[in-house]
C-alpha cells in the first residue's frame, strides 16, 4: 500500500528537509579553531579500477568578505588566492549581513576557507585521481545581485569579466591541487554573467570560459571543444587512459529549463533544439565507433518532487507534477542509447541521490533493459543545511563503468577546524557489486515496493540523502520521492504514485 499523507504535512516535511540544520548529525564533531588536516582513509584494494573525483554545486562565493571585492575585480584570477587568504576585513561581518539582506540570500555558500579545506580533503582522499567531473553551479547564488551591489559602477563587460574570473579561479585551484589532471566542467543555472537561469549562447562569456575549461584537455581536442562551448557550453571529450574507447558528453541543460531566458530576459528555444541535435549525433557516432559514453549535465531530467509537493500538486487527482526541465527529449535520447551510455552524472538538488532512468511507458516495477544509471552528486555548498561533501569514484577502465564510489563529508560547513570523513561506500552500504544500470534499477524497484521505508536499503538511502547528516523525515514522503527515481514523465510518475488508477 502507498502511504497517503495530508498535503500540509508533506509541505512541512519538505520545508524541514531544506532548512539549515535539518537532519541529525552523526559521527564526531570538531570544535572550530585552528584548521586541521583532513583525515584520509585508504580506499579498499581495487587494482583493476582507477580513481576519479565527482564534485558539484561548489557555489564559490567571492563576496564573503565584501571589502575585498574591489581588489578581486582589479586583479587577475591568478592573484585571487593571496587576496582571499588574507585576514578578514574589520567590517566583514556587518557588510556581509547587509549584502545578504540586499540580495535576499538564505544562507552561506562556499567561502574561500571552505573551498581550501575541501581541496585539501580531496587531495588526501582522492590521491592519484585520473580526472575530475564538476557537474555545474560553481558560482554563488545571487551572484549578479551581489556583484552589482558591491561593484555598482561596473559595465556589463566588467560584470562579465568578474564572472569569468570566478570560474577561472575555481578551475585554477582544482588544477593546482591536481596538476596535470583534466577537469571536466559543466555549467549550471548559477554559472552566468547575467543572472540565475539566464545565459546568452554564442557569447563572449562562453567563448572565454570555454578556453579556460579546455586547457587541461588533449591539445588535439581543444579547438572543437572551444568551438562548441562558445556556441552553447556543451562539448565532447575523450576520457583519459587507461579508460578505453569512452567519451564524456557535457551538456548545458539550462537551455531545456522552463525558467531559461536570455540575458535580455527573453525566451529562446534555438539553443535547446541545436543542443539536442548535437547530442543525438554524438550518440549515434559513439554507437558506430563502439564507444562508451558518459553524459553529464547539471539539472536532472524528471520530476521535481519538492516543487510538486510544495505547490500542492494533486497528481492522483489529475494535476501535472512539477518537472525539472521543459522537455523530456534529452531523457528519451539517453535511454534510447542505453547500449552506449554507461553513466549519467547530474546534480542541482544538493542532495546525494541516484536515478534509474528508464524509457517512458515501461511497466512500473519492471527492470528495463534500456535503463541508464544516474548518479546525483551532492554539493560542496552547505546553503541547504547539508554538510559539504564530494564523491571519490572507482572506474573500471575496461568498461567505463562506475565500479564503486565513496562520499566524503565535512564535520561542519565553515572550513574552520573541519575534519572530512567517509560518509558511506556504495557497494558496502547497498550490498551491490557496482553502480550499474541493473543494480540501481533493482535498488529503486526495492525502494518503491517498500512504502513504509523499513528495509535496510531504504534506511541507508534516507541516512545518506543529506550529506553528512541523517534525514529521517524523508521517510514520511517516501512513496512520493521514490516514484521520481525511475519515472521521468508525468504519466509514469502518476502511474507509480497512484496504482489504483491502473
Amino acid at each position: 500500500m502507498r502511504v497517503n499523507l495530508d498535503a500540509g504535512l508533506i509541505v512541512l516535511v519538505f520545508c524541514l528537509l531544506s532548512a539549515p540544520g535539518s537532519g541529525v548529525a552523526h559521527g564526531s564533531t570538531v570544535e572550530t579553531g585552528k584548521p586541521q588536516e583532513p583525515v584520509a582513509k585508504a580506499p579498499a584494494a581495487a587494482t583493476d579500477t582507477i580513481p576519479a573525483l565527482f564534485l558539484s554545486d561548489i557555489h564559490f562565493d567571492p563576496f564573503t568578505d565584501p571589502s575585498k571585492v574591489a581588489q578581486l575585480a582589479a586583479a587577475p584570477a591568478s592573484e585571487w588566492k593571496a587576496i582571499l587568504a588574507a585576514p578578514p576585513s574589520a567590517d566583514q561581518v556587518p557588510r556581509l549581513k547587509a549584502l545578504q539582506q540586499t540580495c535576499s540570500t538564505r544562507g552561506a555558500d562556499t567561502s574561500y576557507t571552505l573551498l581550501d579545506s575541501s581541496l585539501r580533503a580531496m587531495q588526501a582522499q582522492a590521491n592519484g585521481t585520473k580526472f575530475i567531473a564538476v557537474s555545474g553551479d560553481s558560482m554563488a547564488h545571487a551572484f549578479s545581485c551581489k556583484s552589482s551591489a558591491l561593484l555598482p559602477h561596473n559595465s556589463p563587460e566588467d560584470a562579465r569579466a568578474f564572472a569569468e574570473k570566478t570560474l577561472a579561479f575555481v578551475l585554477n585551484e582544482l588544477a593546482a591541487t591536481f596538476p596535470g589532471v583534466p577537469v571536466y566542467l559543466a555549467l549550471g543555472n548559477n554559472d552566468s554573467d547575467c543572472g540565475d537561469y539566464k545565459l546568452d549562447a554564442h557569447s563572449a562569456f562562453l567563448a572565454n570560459t570555454g578556453k579556460e575549461v579546455a586547457k587541461t584537455f588533449p591539445a588535439a581536442e581543444q579547438p572543437a571543444i572551444e568551438e562548441s562551448f562558445a556556441a552553447g557550453s556543451y562539448y565532447s571529450v575523450s576520457l583519459p587512459a587507461p579508460v578505453r574507447s569512452a567519451r564524456l558528453l557535457v551538456l548545458n541543460d539550462l537551455f531545456w529549463s522552463k525558467k531559461y531566458a536570455t540575458c535580455a530576459g527573453k525566451p529562446d528555444a534555438t539553443q535547446a533544439t541545436e543542443q539536442l541535435g548535437w547530442l543525438a549525433k554524438q550518440l549515434e557516432e559513439a554507437r558506430d565507433k563502439k564507444e562508451k559514453v558518459w553524459v553529464m549535465g547539471h539539472i536532472p531530467p524528471g520530476i521535481d518532487v519538492h516543487g510538486t509537493v510544495t505547490k500542492f500538486r494533486n497528481v492522483c487527482g489529475g494535476q501535472a507534477p512539477e518537472m525539472f526541465l521543459s522537455t523530456e527529449k534529452m531523457a528519451e535520447e539517453i535511454t534510447e542509447f542505453s547500449d552506449v551510455v554507461s553513466l549519467g552524472i547530474f546534480a542541482h538538488t544538493h542532495m546525494d541521490e541516484m536515478r534509474a532512468l528508464q524509457p517512458a511507458g515501461d511497466k512500473h516495477g519492471a527492470v528495463s533493459e534500456k535503463t541508464v544509471a544516474i548518479k546525483m552528486v551532492p554539493s560542496i555548498s552547505p546553503i541547504d543545511g547539508n554538510l559539504p561533501s564530494f564523491t571519490v569514484a572507482r572506474i573500471d577502465p575496461a568498461t567505463a563503468g562506475l565500479a564503486d564510489y565513496r562520499v566524503i563529508a565535512a564535520s561542519n560547513g565553515t572550513g574552520v577546524g573541519t575534519v572530512w570523513r567517509e560518509e558511506y561506500d556504495y557497494v558496502t552500504a547497498y550490498k551491490q557489486t557496482a553502480f550499474s544500470s541493473a543494480s540501481v534499477a533493482k535498488l529503486v524497484a526495492g525502494f518503491q515496493a517498500d512504502s513504509s521505508a523499513t528495509t535496510e536499503g531504504s534506511r541507508s538511502y534516507i541516512q545518506n540523502f543529506i550529506a553528512g547528516q541523517g534525514s529521517p523525515l524523508l521517510g514520511l514522503v517516501w512513496p512520493q520521492y521514490t516514484c521520481s527515481l525511475s519515472n521521468y514523465t508525468a504519466e509514469g510518475y502518476r502511474s507509480c504514485l497512484c496504482p489504483a488508477e491502473k
